[in-house]
């Protein structure tokens, strides 16, 4: 029975080893490899990665020449049978979970951060464990490749990239990123970003390191320049509107400004409107106006008015800042004034004496009679040619000759009445040759 004999043979050893594996159960990894008592079997063997599929041949080869021993040392019969069958089973029961414990490992490459591929002998389940197993840390910004929790099997590739923060001020927007891309143009392709003729604070070959870096970018972008009367379109990647400008050949001067503040960022497409400006001053005179001061007089009837001293408007210089942008005048800015004449104010004196009712040798007459024919009774009225008027149609020189100050139209009825009488005691009824009679009725 030469196959009995090849597995049954273990030595001293094979008893330690049945207590360890019916410890640890059957095709558990420790139990062949750990026990130190095991006569004849090599303790690292199960750790080997080159060992073959079918077992250790060391083990067998072992096993058999101790078989021989026991064959011609024991005497036959049942007794050595009943010995021989226990050993042979242990025997037996180590290669099938050697063979087990081989068939568990794995052949995998692992790509750390685009480090060259190295190929590894592994038990673990699944990439998790593999990458636990090496001693790497996976955080929540890195990409591992499958998936963390995907089960491994012999010939699988696994990368490990790790996450890098970024930065990134584009176009003059900031926010924070995360990218696996170990270069400045790695990230910037894989952002979909046009680096060409883009400018760059650092260089596009730059390598990210894990702490991360800062990123400028200002791509080029297409701004259009209305200035002068002309346009003129260019391609930049300034950071603001004022280099902008320079790079067109555009130069401001003086007051001049743009449609958009010159510090601000110049948009792509975007029009701009070069502001040519222009301030001068201008002085004017103007005038200033007089007030009308009036003052009682005792001495005057009521409801007349003299002027005593004709008003006179003063002068003031005012000067304007008057701003010209492209051609059109804007309204003028007052910035200053001064008095150059002070005016002289209007004095009226205004009579404050009792209006006397009658007139001897006047007051028996029809006085509304006449007024009616005159002016139909209205106090205001006034000929068509503008000349007389007020109840009894008074010319302005006859008014005044009888004591009345402005028009008659403008006084009392009552007082027009009292220059009236006064006017039948110098004239009679002559001054009214149409309707003069009615004052006899």
């Amino acid at each position: 029975m030469p196959r009995q004999g090849g597995t049954g043979t273990a030595g001293t050893g094979t008893e330690a080893a049945t207590g360890a594996a019916g410890h640890q159960g059957a095709g558990s990894r420790p139990a062949a490899g750990t026990s130190p008592r095991a006569g004849g079997v090599d303790p690292e063997a199960p750790t080997l990665t080159a060992v073959p599929a079918g077992g250790p041949a060391g083990g067998r080869a072992e096993a058999r020449r101790a078989a021989r021993r026991r064959r011609a040392a024991a005497p036959g019969g049942p007794e050595g049978l009943r010995r021989l069958v226990p050993q042979a089973l242990v025997v037996a029961f180590l290669a099938g979970g050697t063979s087990a414990f081989v068939a568990d490992d794995k052949a995998v490459r692992l790509s750390v951060d685009g480090g060259a591929p190295r190929t590894l002998h592994t038990f673990a389940d699944d990439v998790s464990e593999l990458l636990a197993d090496q001693g790497l840390d996976v955080g929540e910004h890195d990409l591992v490749a499958p998936g963390a929790h995907q089960a491994l099997a012999s010939g699988d590739e696994v990368v490990l990239r790790y996450g890098r923060p970024v930065t990134l001020t584009l176009d003059g927007h900031r926010r924070q990123i995360w990218t696996t891309a170990r270069t400045v143009d790695e990230a910037l392709r894989a952002l979909g970003v046009r680096a060409e003729g883009a400018y760059l604070s650092v260089s596009r070959s730059s390598a990210i390191s894990r702490r991360g870096l800062a990123l400028d970018v200002r791509t080029e972008r297409t701004v259009t320049f209305m200035a002068d009367g002309r346009e003129r379109t260019v391609r930049t990647n300034a950071a603001t509107v004022r280099e902008a400008l320079h790079q067109a050949g555009i130069t401001l001067s003086g007051r001049d400004t743009t449609s958009v503040p010159p510090g601000s960022f110049p948009r792509d497409g975007q029009t701009i409107t070069i502001m040519r400006i222009t301030d001068t001053s201008e002085i004017r005179e103007e005038p200033v106006p007089y007030e009308i001061v009036k003052v009682d007089d005792p001495a005057l009837h009521q409801g007349t008015e003299v002027v005593e001293r004709q008003g006179r408007p003063g002068v003031r210089r005012v000067t304007y800042s008057v701003r010209t942008v492209n051609g059109v005048r804007h309204k003028p800015t007052r910035i200053a004034d001064e008095i150059v004449r002070e005016p002289v104010h209007r004095r009226v004196l205004v009579g404050t004496r009792p209006m006397p009712s009658s007139v001897d040798g006047a007051d028996h007459l029809n006085w509304d009679a006449l007024a009616q024919c005159e002016s139909g009774g209205r106090p205001d009225a006034v000929d068509a040619s503008g000349t007389y008027g007020g109840l009894y149609q008074f010319d302005p020189g006859t008014w005044r000759s009888l004591g009345g100050s402005g028009t008659a139209q403008n006084a009392p009825a009552a007082e027009q009445t009292f220059r009236a009488k006064k006017l039948y005691v110098q004239r009679g009824a002559s001054p009214w040759p149409h309707c003069g009679r009615r004052l006899y009725r």
